[in-house]
């Protein structure tokens, strides 16, 4: 499998991204905002897209659909449950479902709701997994759900699906956010020394090359996984006075969504 992450350079700080088939050339685009970008990736690589991965409607996830679409005549896969939300989406998936690329890639298709109720991430089936997160997980933090989505959903996906992959699944988000939420993790968690030595390291990185995390790392310095943290339980307490003695994960990551809201 190769991966192609595209750092498209908007306000929004989207990444695009392509994966392909090493013997037949063919690729995959997941979220191809900047469609521009995405083709001329692919013909630099000597690529041919034949499909499009939406993880979800949102506009800045669609928006280049019709661009590849008129240039490459691909499918555009979704979550099945989002065809009135996606113009032209051809293939929907639900949990389980393989997408294949070419004759050697598999990327296995998760009902992931939370920053919208019809999201899909996809994982490959690779020695080394990779998760393609779109705007459920991103380096260091976690989705919004304030656009069709749901706090209690995004719980359960990090908590009984992400949380659950190995540890050396890499994580390829929609959009680079890591030196915000590493700021947000320490606000919550100031000793979190393994978050400080990261910013410290990506907060100049060259985001065309941006650092790929792996879970196990997001398990150290992403504090919607570290729900039983003593430090990061008192620091909410001053948020939520009434926060209960032994609060339950559910309750802290609840909590800390609504604080990463507005801060």
């Amino acid at each position: 499998m190769l991966v192609e992450q595209i750092w498209t350079e908007n306000n929004l700080r989207n990444f695009n991204y392509l994966i392909a088939c090493p013997e037949t050339g063919e690729a995959l685009a997941i979220d191809p905002l900047e469609y521009g970008k995405c083709l001329d990736a692919a013909k630099n690589r000597g690529w041919e897209i034949t499909q499009i991965l939406n993880t979800h409607h949102h506009g800045d996830h669609i928006g280049g659909n019709q661009g590849v679409v008129d240039a490459t005549g691909a499918k555009v896969i979704a979550h099945a449950e989002a065809s009135a939300q996606i113009p032209g989406m051809d293939v929907g998936l639900t949990a389980g479902d393989v997408v294949k690329v070419g004759k050697t890639v598999e990327l296995l298709a998760m009902d992931t709701p939370g920053h919208t109720m019809s999201h899909v991430c996809l994982l490959s089936q690779t020695d080394v997994p990779a998760l393609f997160a779109g705007d459920t997980l991103f380096n260091a933090g976690a989705g919004n759900c304030h656009n069709g989505g749901h706090p209690e959903a995004l719980y359960s996906t990090f908590t009984q699906q992400i949380d659950k992959l190995p540890d050396d699944t890499q994580i390829y988000p929609g959009h680079d956010y890591i030196v915000g939420n590493l700021n947000f993790t320490l606000d919550r968690e100031p000793e979190n020394t393994r978050a400080q030595s990261l910013l410290t390291e990506v907060e100049g990185q060259d985001t065309h090359q941006a650092m790929v995390t792996t879970l196990g790392l997001e398990k150290e310095i992403n504090t919607f996984f570290r729900l039983g943290s003593s430090s990061v339980i008192a620091k909410l307490r001053e948020a939520f006075p009434d926060l209960p003695a032994d609060p339950d994960e559910k309750t802290v990551f609840l909590k800390l969504r609504e604080l990463r809201n507005d801060w």
